[in-house]
């Protein structure tokens, strides 16, 4: 996993806004919905063009849709449903921060499902912790 090694606020800070768009992927994920995060045993992902997203928190807290652009530069998401109109009468997109929004249904492919088969918490947990038996113990002693 990608993160910031240094405990030192202004290096950290440094690392973190000055990061390569490949350690930025990472770093802009956003939470999967209940739904979802019951569905596959992951709590979060990278967000990504073509998912659908809720936006949770801010002027725009409520609206649902997809997205249509990752701008990492600027570390904010573009939904399709998320714009302003300028004084002109054109409208533009406004960027929302990846921290603010749920990922209510992924655009899966055969490398985000290997992704998710990955992160599963529950093959996590491993089946030979707890307590020994006898016959382990015996075999154990035969060694």
């Amino acid at each position: 996993m990608v993160g910031i090694k240094c405990r030192n606020r202004r290096k950290a800070r440094r690392a973190h806004f000055q990061a390569p768009s490949h350690v930025r992927r990472i770093l802009m994920s956003a939470p999967l919905s209940k739904e979802l995060r019951a569905k596959y045993n992951v709590r979060s992902m990278p967000v990504r063009k073509d998912d659908e997203v809720r936006v949770k928190r801010g002027k725009f807290k409520g609206r649902e849709g997809r997205v249509t652009a990752c701008y990492r530069l600027k570390w904010v998401i573009h939904i399709d449903k998320v714009s302003c109109e300028k004084a002109n009468g054109t409208t533009v997109p406004v960027g929302v921060h990846t921290s603010n929004v749920e990922i209510t249904k992924l655009k899966l492919n055969t490398r985000r499902k290997a992704i998710l088969e990955r992160k599963d918490r529950s093959t996590k947990t491993d089946k030979s912790k707890g307590k020994v038996t006898a016959a382990e113990k015996a075999m154990q002693q035969m060694d």
